[in-house]
């Protein structure tokens, strides 16, 4: 029977470039166009709908939209075929790229048009004579398959780095030196190295690379000695050099690698013709794709024998988009933690998941916070995903999994679900998170936690479960107490915070060898010496002496500071800051440390503070800054958690300062790079100019208040929204649609203290001691930076059973039993710990 409709049908438009087409999998879970169902694209607004009997996102789409025509989209996989290795890449390497097979390569895709409005249960087929005899329609109909897919959109830049000029490559200046001969372009003029050799493009000096950017056995880093002692900025790897002239340049200055335009006429300088040349080693780009793939932690238990792959609710492995382990084992962690299965599971388990979905706002579910988390939260803790791969999807019996791990030679891992969607959307509008680059594990959960907060104020009044903030679990508050060294008068402070960020000392050991601390040679590597993480906690919790400007005194003075907890959270999550500058990158150091026994934390009354004691006589209040060194009266309160980061950078007090001040006040890294690009600023260490005006957040500018009031808003909101969002103009405006009765009075600690009336604000967290915490989850870093390597997390898991200690790493897509010693090898490096009250 045909469908009367079909008019309706041809007049839908296919996809704009712009527009995001989710024919991979749901937008609403992780079933995908490979289960046995397919997938339903809607063909009005490109959603991704399932039909799952339990699920029946497709029909909900339907019921809720009122678009009445879907295309189903169903994948199997085709038989393997083998696949050669040892292909010579491309010789032009401008990008950092690794190519994925290409889906038609792999896979049969089976289509069929549907009407939903003909059949409101499941939607009836159209024949597919129909849709081929009918332009308009197969138009539509190969518009949606051709497209970007919403998930490719945003692999196109996975494991993608693009290498441009810099200003000393096009302005580069040489030195009249003539040919070298082919006996200087033998060796490092420093050593007998004859590999990893990198011309100096300024004078032709010949030396070693650094073994974090060779690659290769050797490397003393004669090249990089040779630009400190002269400044000439830009060299060239001789092995790589093509005879269409191009190779691997590195600017040291920039400290990244670069283009030369004029790579021939800059080599020809020295008799040196590359169309006579041959590539001879592996390229940079190579280097690292080749380490990038290699980065694992070990699959393998004491004995050498490959750890057992787990599956079940709760053991679900999370797909490397590229890049993107930093996520995955964070948000691995988070939902162990009961808040947030609580909020985002448990609770879309009653009524209020069909509830959600007639009611959210949001234009498709790929563009709702909450949608999301619930779909990777239903994605981890279900076990509806958690099967080995290339078994039957959804899902399979434990017997099933634990059979084909007994038939097979080798340990059969899980597909895990790709969390694009929401990586996509989380990252939005933020500079770092929205890119596939590698990031720092710390930074996003700071970040995802605000993103998180962000998008629950839309349910605030309206009680119930979505008004619960799961995120609470991690605040908490920190006193700091100064007391001036003369007038012995003091000022209280109190800062919520979310994560204890504490300094670890890189002692070296004095066995250890000297040298580079991103020196990659595991047999010649920096070691340093065990730390007590109550030590490190103690350092944060100590008395330290500043220089204050005393406005009792009305003079200089020696201050004490002091900093205890004013309350403590339910789940205390310690960031151990073990990176320093090498050569202005921050480097990673494996410093061990050492956790108390048990994995037991405890505070007493000696770590809680209590505000103003009887006695005590309070400073005088005034308009300055509590820290000494910004040039007098007037500043904000600084951003301490990220002051104190750049600081043990190395970087100068002021220059934290103005850094923290040009970028909102929001984070360490934001400054950072604030501060590499202002380094040569002629009154960069210039004291900073006092404002009259107080208050926490940096002033926004007229011209981004103005933006916003053009747009409808008063500029008492337009100001409030941007003080609220650090200054960044989208997360304004999402901001101000999210608080439509928010007038933007000023109702600040600051502006509300001359009020003897005010009732003081509430702590977060709790002030009972003692208090202890139990290690719940770790997150551990391998590699020389913070922002390049590989996280993996371990996480305490009851339904574990008999894995050691209930210990299971998730390693990516990879879920494993962990076993006991690289628990406890992994624990002494970690980067993030997290410790549940008990």
């Amino acid at each position: 029977m045909s469908c009367p409709h079909l008019g309706a049908l041809a007049l839908l438009q296919p996809p704009r470039l712009s527009q995001s087409v989710h024919r991979e999998e749901c937008t609403q879970c992780f079933d995908d166009q490979d289960s046995p169902l397919g997938i339903d694209v809607c063909l009005t607004c490109f959603n991704g709908g399932c039909l799952s009997a339990d699920r029946h996102h497709a029909q909900t789409h339907v019921k809720k939209t009122g678009h009445k025509f879907a295309l189903n989209v169903k994948r199997k996989i085709k038989p393997s075929s083998p696949r050669g290795d040892g292909e010579e890449p491309p010789a032009k390497m401008t990008k950092l790229a690794i190519l994925e097979e290409r889906e038609e390569d792999k896979y049969d895709t089976f289509t069929s048009v549907k009407c939903w409005e003909c059949d409101p249960e499941k939607g009836r087929e159209i024949p597919q004579d129909v849709v081929s005899s009918n332009p308009d329609i197969k138009r539509l109909v190969d518009g949606v398959m051709t497209s970007l897919s919403s998930a490719r959109q945003s692999e196109v830049k996975a494991w993608e780095e693009e290498i441009t000029p810099c200003e000393h490559t096009l302005m580069l200046e040489q030195f009249d030196t003539g040919k070298i001969a082919e006996s200087g372009l033998a060796h490092c003029k420093s050593c007998d190295l004859k590999e990893n050799l990198w011309l100096c493009l300024t004078c032709g000096s010949l030396g070693c690379g650094r073994k974090q950017f060779g690659g290769v056995p050797g490397g003393n880093g004669h090249g990089l000695e040779h630009y400190e002692q002269t400044g000439h900025p830009v060299a060239v790897k001789l092995g790589t050099i093509t005879a269409e002239g191009e190779a691997d340049i590195y600017c040291y200055k920039c400290n990244d690698a670069k283009q030369d335009p004029e790579l021939k006429s800059h080599l020809a300088a020295f008799g040196i013709n590359v169309g006579t040349l041959t590539k001879t080693e592996k390229s940079m780009t190579e280097l690292q794709i080749e380490q990038n793939l290699r980065y694992d932690f070990s699959l393998l238990s004491e004995d050498g024998h490959a750890l057992q792959p787990v599956f079940g609710p709760g053991l679900t492995g999370l797909a490397n988009l590229g890049n993107s382990c930093y996520m995955a084992s964070v948000l691995q962690t988070l939902f162990a933690l009961p808040s947030f299965k609580a909020r985002y599971y448990e609770a879309y388990h009653s009524t209020l998941a069909k509830e959600h979905a007639e009611e959210c706002d949001a234009a498709l579910p790929a563009e709702c916070v909450e949608c999301q988390l619930v779909k990777v939260a239903d994605g981890l803790l279900s076990g509806r995903y958690s099967h080995p791969e290339n078994t039957a999807s959804l899902p399979p019996s434990h017997t099933s999994a634990d059979k084909l791990q007994h038939e097979s030679p080798t340990p059969v891992f899980q597909k895990g679900v790709r969390p694009m969607g929401f990586k996509r959307l989380v990252g939005k509008g933020h500079e770092e998170f929205a890119t596939m680059r590698q990031q720092d594990s710390e930074e996003f959960f700071t970040w995802l936690i605000s993103v998180i907060r962000r998008d629950l104020k839309k349910y605030e009044g309206r009680g119930g479960v979505r008004a619960e903030d799961p995120t609470a679990v991690f605040s908490y508050a920190l006193e700091q107490r100064l007391m001036c060294g003369e007038c012995k008068r003091v000022r209280y402070r109190r800062d919520e915070q979310d994560v204890v960020s504490v300094a670890v000392p890189a002692n070296v050991k004095p066995a250890s060898q000297s040298g580079d601390a991103m020196n990659v040679d595991e047999e010649k590597k920096t070691e340093y010496e065990e730390v007590e993480l109550t030590k490190c906690l103690e350092g944060l919790l100590g008395t330290e002496a500043l220089e204050y400007a005393c406005p009792a005194c009305a003079k200089n003075v020696v201050a004490l500071k002091q900093t205890k907890f004013a309350s403590f959270p339910e789940v205390l999550v310690v960031h151990a800051k073990k990176f320093q500058l090498v050569n202005w990158v921050p480097a990673k150091l494996d410093i061990p440390i050492i956790l108390p026994k048990d994995n037991l934390l405890e505070f007493t009354e000696a770590h809680l503070g209590s505000g103003l004691k009887e006695g005590e006589e309070p400073l005088p209040e005034d308009t300055g800054n509590a820290s000494a060194g910004g040039g007098g009266g007037g500043l904000p309160e600084f951003n301490e958690a990220a002051l104190e980061q750049l600081q043990m950078m190395g970087f100068p007090l002021v220059r934290c300062q103005k850094a923290l001040l040009a970028t909102g006040n929001a984070d360490a890294e934001a400054a950072m790079g604030w501060l590499f690009e202002h380094m040569e600023d002629a009154d960069i260490d210039d004291p900073i100019v006092a404002k009259t005006s107080t208050g926490g957040a940096a002033e926004p500018s007229a011209e981004m208040v103005g933006m916003l009031a053009d747009m409808g808003f008063t500029s008492a909101q337009a100001r409030k929204a941007l003080k609220e969002t650090s200054g960044d103009a989208e997360r304004a405006v999402e901001w101000l649609f999210s608080h439509p009765d928010d007038t933007g009075e000023d109702t600040s600690p600051s502006a509300t203290a001359s009020s003897s009336s005010a009732a003081p604000a509430k702590l977060p967290g709790s002030t009972e001691v003692p208090v202890k915490y139990r290690l719940k989850a770790f997150i551990s870093h391998k590699g020389p930076s913070v922002h390049s390597g590989h996280y993996v997390a371990h996480i305490r898991v009851e339904v574990a059973g008999d894995c050691d200690e209930g210990w299971v790493l998730f390693n990516d897509e990879k879920v494993v039993k962990a076993d006991r010693e690289s628990v406890r090898e992994l624990k002494r490096l970690a980067y993030l710990y997290f410790f549940e009250r008990v």
